[in-house]
């Protein structure tokens, strides 16, 4: 049966030759990445239960609803306290039962919160100065049932009427703000600067040829002795930025770290741990960045939470990272495409590897042959979807980010 895939040109100037250009990272400590990041991988943990004790198959669940609820703290140059704990909350529906296996959703839901806290902080008390909590409910029993009925050969039926989006490749600020803050939390950065906390956002400006980095740097109280101190770690910072920018890009780049500090003052960015959270910045799933790790105004994005989702056949989940995937895919296959937009569209009860509509944008330099490329375009898509089954088996190992 053939599948429903079409290919068109896409008009207009690619983002990388347009005037302005925003783009914006929330790094893996922003309270909106750290509760995408804990739903996400209590999926994982719940999907790896399912398959060890339920014959290989992965039930029912969508974790995809969280919260961090803002302590409160005090910090002041060498010295940081939590004085109200902060709060992660797990909601969203899942199986607990299948004949004769019973499983503690809940319980796990608070352990992979916790642990997932403690491998991707530094500064934390996670037993005095977090609270965690899990209400994952039982399915609705219609998306249940959808989510266990299978055809013939095998294939999930959709959850769900939606889509998914995705784009290639990037733009020089796009891969500029993403590999900023992975560089800047990065183990070997850590090292060397360990008064950067984890919570960074980086925010790009692209005006014309030139581009500005904003960053927003939780510096750590304990470890920033005194206002000189704290003023030198961010022109060290500042410089880092500048020469790993080198590496990225050749354009002019501009780095503001912390701008909303005054001059000579010291009521400056400090924090007890490094996080935001700890002094009342609330995290919400689906907040943050899309599943390519970015926020883009400029692109086409889905507002869909993809963390926490099931990776069988939750479309909210698996098109709009398979958008990326087929994407780049093209891109790497064929560099003459300058902009490549994919949108993927599922009717509910339908198999996933045939939805309603695949559609292909593509902006191409002049020397390319779109009639060439749109050809192989949609071969590239079709063999994606013709093996959809070993990528959501890939979504549900953690092999795909989503935030």
């Amino acid at each position: 049966m053939a599948r429903n895939i079409s290919v068109n040109k896409l008009n207009g100037m690619p983002v990388e030759k347009q005037g302005i250009e925003y783009v914006e990272r929330k790094g893996i400590g922003h309270p909106d990445s750290l509760i995408d990041g804990i739903v996400d991988e209590t999926s994982h943990v719940l999907s790896k239960e399912y398959i060890d004790n339920c014959g290989g198959t992965i039930l029912h669940h969508n974790v995809d609803k969280g919260l961090i609820i803002g302590g409160a703290s005090e910090a002041s140059f060498g010295r940081g306290r939590i004085t109200k704990k902060i709060e992660v909350i797990v909601t969203g529906r899942a199986t607990s039962k299948f004949n004769s296996f019973s499983i503690d959703v809940d319980e796990i839901a608070k352990r992979t919160a916790k642990k997932y806290l403690k491998d991707n902080t530094r500064y934390l008390d996670l037993d005095s100065e977090v609270v965690f909590d899990s209400k994952v409910a039982s399915g609705s029993a219609d998306l249940t049932n959808v989510f266990v009925r299978n055809t013939e050969h095998k294939i999930p039926l959709a959850n769900d009427t939606s889509f998914g989006l995705g784009f290639a490749p990037f733009t020089d600020t796009e891969r500029l703000v993403l590999e900023t803050e992975r560089y800047l939390n990065s183990k070997e950065y850590k090292g060397r600067m360990p008064a950067v906390g984890e919570d960074i956002k980086v925010m790009g400006l692209r005006n014309g040829s030139n581009i500005t980095l904003t960053i927003a740097i939780a510096f750590v109280a304990s470890l920033t002795g005194d206002l000189s101190t704290y003023l030198k770690y961010k022109d060290e910072v500042r410089h880092d930025v500048e020469k790993f920018a080198e590496k990225l890009t050749g354009r002019i780049v501009t780095v503001h770290i912390n701008a909303a500090d005054p001059e000579d003052s010291d009521e400056v960015y400090l924090t007890k741990s490094g996080l935001s959270c700890e002094a009342g910045d609330d995290g919400s799933v689906g907040r943050g960045n899309r599943v390519n790790g970015l926020i883009t105004p400029f692109r086409p994005m889905s507002l869909e939470a993809a963390a926490g989702k099931n990776p069988v056949n939750h479309i909210g989940k698996i098109y709009n990272i398979l958008a990326s995937v087929i994407a780049n895919d093209i891109v790497a296959q064929y560099p003459a495409v300058e902009d490549c937009n994919i949108a993927i569209m599922s009717q509910i009860g339908k198999r996933i590897d045939h939805p309603l509509n695949l559609n292909i944008d593509i902006s191409a330099d002049h020397n390319a042959n779109f009639n060439d490329v749109k050809d192989k375009a949609a071969y590239i898509a079709d063999g994606w979807l013709e093996n959809i089954g070993q990528f959501t088996i890939d979504v549900s190992l953690g092999k795909y980010k989503t935030f």
